[in-house]
């Protein structure tokens, strides 16, 4: 049974802006994962202390495809070299 009221319009989902984020069911970047999680960790959710794990996870997950590739400048990392250049 449904306990929606008449004032309530149905809840519609949408696709995410940038498309799917297959989760990594075989484990291939569990380890950069784990990795940035102690970083947030160890730095009390400060995110901006964690920003090389943060992209090396991110980079593993582009390299095998579990992400769609996509410029660093749009993923928020135009500061940062990378370790190419």
């Amino acid at each position: 049974m449904s306990y929606m009221t008449y004032s309530q319009k149905p809840f519609t989902p949408v696709p995410p802006d940038k498309g799917s984020f297959p989760l990594d069911h075989e484990g291939i970047c569990k380890k950069l994962m784990v990795k940035y999680m102690n970083c947030l960790r160890k730095t009390h959710s400060d995110n901006s202390q964690c920003r090389k794990e943060s992209k090396e996870y991110l980079a593993c997950r582009m390299e095998n495809n579990l992400m769609a590739k996509e410029d660093w400048s749009k993923l928020g990392f135009t500061e940062m070299k990378t370790e190419s250049e």
